[in-house]
């Protein structure tokens, strides 16, 4: 009988034979000893476990070994029994150790097999003349026959990939050969160069497990290398400040909230470094180092105003002021606080870094600072403000028509009222009116009152608001697109050498005098400065307007979304421009080839 017809046999035959019956089940795959359906489908959903069809030799090699010595677990070849290695270490593995397994047991069938076909090895002359004359007349019957085939029990290793583990599959002896003992096991590591790592509580016990045939074992399983960590810098101020206003549930704004300058001490700390720390070399199961990467250093960005302490961890403010990341290092501004108003008592102010003014501008004085400028209460009529940063005015902005204000980065504002508004970002208010508003980012005026009375506002994005114009039909206009702040400084170049002009004019009227001469001097140069200006301003211009397209330029993509559009609101893009005739509600205007849209 074949032996796949003495596996049909074993596995449905309703009175099976007493060595089969009493036989336990320890395998999902498809084993000669079977098992039920149930577990079957349970073991399968072991991702560790490696199934083999039937027609593998290692099932060949079972079958034989059964024959010789009875009872015999099932095969089991599970890589993680426990569940305690990686997912991704059982799934790279998986692959290699079919591909070993088939290569061991290959070799260990075609050894047995060889054995068995192999003439008995001959004995040396004198012995074989000695058993010819003795020999009766059936001995060269059983001379011809295969000697009996005998190998001890075969410890074989799978290795990872990366030397990590090490598993240990044994195949019994055949024959009269050497059962599976404790020094075979360590004698056969110690050939192998698996020295580290081993387990030894399971290798001293396993040559007496009933399972230690035909069952892989993890029995090493080496340190892996831990590369260090890169350094990391902790700050105590924030690297961006977000300039965001919140609306409250009334519909209110508090500018007082946005605390744009930090305010830091002499000495205080700014950031601290997390110095790197050492790999941590690893060890395989042949006892070999793995080298371990240190983690990367981080310097401390150190900048304007600031100096490391003496342990070179932590970054100090070497002056009081304000903290402000530049892109690539902290600086700290000198902050300058003025605790009434901007007034005779103080004079302008020119200051190189913050401003932090509690009361109000007056009238006829200019407040100039190269970081950030908040004012506590009001800029009255007349007065002007430039800030190299953002502008904060907690009450607003009350001019004559004369008032002027240039930011070089947003504007927060209560209220604006006859002023020019010169901000290269962007503009957040509660109610604008009869403004001249430049922008080249958006101008947003949807809290409070949230309109937008009198005067044009041009932005190159946006204009948001609630309500555009008045009822009583009060001229407003609004221009989108192109380069607002540009235009609005060469405007005021040109009005500057008007006044020149006008100025030099006057001066070659009169009669010579040493005056005159000085006047006259004083005027050109400026006169030419402004005229460099200019045209250093128009080629500017040209540069952009050759990056952009000349629609893109003049015309732009800008939007103006409001709630309500009155009467007499001019809306422009570029030389484009209409004249709301009558009152539109959730208005949105826009260019759409070339030709202005309100929806």
């Amino acid at each position: 009988m074949s032996i796949r017809k003495k596996l049909k046999s074993l596995l449905f035959n309703p009175a099976p034979e007493k060595e089969a019956e009493n036989e336990p089940v320890h395998t999902v795959q498809a084993a000669p000893a079977g098992g039920s359906q149930e577990e079957l489908s349970f073991n399968n959903l072991n991702p560790a476990l490696l199934e083999l069809p039937q027609e593998h030799p290692l099932y060949q090699l079972y079958q034989m070994s059964r024959k010789t010595m009875g009872q015999l677990p099932a095969p089991r070849i599970c890589l993680d029994e426990d569940g305690t290695l990686p997912p991704e270490v059982v799934k790279r593995e998986k692959n290699r150790l079919r591909s070993v397994l088939n290569k061991a047991c290959t070799m260990r069938l075609k050894e047995i097999r060889g054995r068995r076909n192999k003439p008995p090895e001959k004995a040396k002359d004198k012995a074989k003349n000695n058993e010819k004359q003795e020999e009766k007349p059936d001995s060269k019957q059983k001379k011809n026959e295969p000697e009996a085939v005998s190998l001890d029990a075969l410890p074989c290793f799978f290795l990872s990939a990366d030397k990590l583990y090490a598993w240990l599959f044994v195949f019994p002896p055949v024959g009269k050969g050497k059962e599976l003992t404790r020094n075979l096991l360590y004698q056969a590591l110690a050939e192998r160069g698996i020295l580290y790592g081993l387990n030894t509580k399971l290798l001293d016990r396993l040559y007496r497990e009933q399972k230690r045939y035909f069952t892989l074992y993890l029995v090493a399983v080496g340190k892996p290398a831990f590369d260090g960590e890169n350094g990391n810098i902790i700050d105590n101020f924030p690297r961006v400040i977000e300039r965001v206003l919140e609306v409250d549930e009334y519909d209110q704004v508090d500018y007082t909230a946005l605390n744009l300058i930090r305010n830091v001490k002499q000495d205080q700390e700014i950031c601290r470094l997390i110095e790197p720390t050492e790999g941590e070399p690893g060890r395989t199961v042949l006892d070999q180092e793995i080298p371990a990467k240190g983690g990367r250093h981080v310097p401390l960005p150190k900048g304007r105003n600031t100096e490391i302490s003496e342990d070179g961890l932590s970054l100090l403010a070497s002056i009081a002021g304000h903290v402000e990341y530049t892109g690539r290092s902290f600086q700290v501004k000198p902050v300058l606080d003025i605790p009434g108003n901007v007034d005779f008592s103080t004079g302008s102010i020119n200051f190189l870094g913050d401003v932090n003014v509690a009361g109000d501008v007056l009238s006829g004085f200019t407040v100039r600072a190269m970081g950030n400028i908040q004012v506590g209460g009001v800029v009255e009529a007349g007065s002007t403000v430039e800030a190299g940063g953002d502008l904060i005015v907690v009450k607003g902005i009350l001019g004559d028509g004369s008032t002027v204000i240039r930011v070089q980065r947003s504007v927060f504002s209560k209220y604006i009222e006859n002023s020019t508004i010169f901000v290269r970002e962007n503009l957040q208010t509660d109610c604008i009116i009869n403004g001249q508003v430049y922008c080249d980012g958006e101008v947003v005026v949807r809290s409070g009152r949230g309109s937008i009375i009198g005067g044009r506002i041009w932005a190159a994005k946006m204009v948001s608001a609630r309500a555009v114009g008045s009822p009583s039909e009060c001229r407003t206009a609004i221009a989108l697109g192109g380069l607002p702040c540009t235009n609005f400084e060469r405007e005021m170049v040109k009005r500057e050498l008007k006044e020149l002009a006008v100025e030099v004019e006057k001066l070659e009227c009169q009669l010579d005098s040493p005056a005159k001469a000085s006047l006259l001097g004083k005027l050109r140069i400026r006169l030419s400065t402004a005229e460099l200006k200019l045209k250093q301003l128009e080629d500017d211009l040209l540069d952009i307007k050759l990056e952009m397209s000349e629609k893109e330029a003049e015309k732009g993509s800008g939007r103006l979304e409001c709630s309500v559009a009155y009467p007499e609101t001019e809306i422009s893009f570029g030389d484009e421009m209409i004249r709301l005739r009558q009152e539109s509600r959730q208005c949105v205007a826009k260019l759409v080839n070339g030709v202005i849209v309100v929806t």
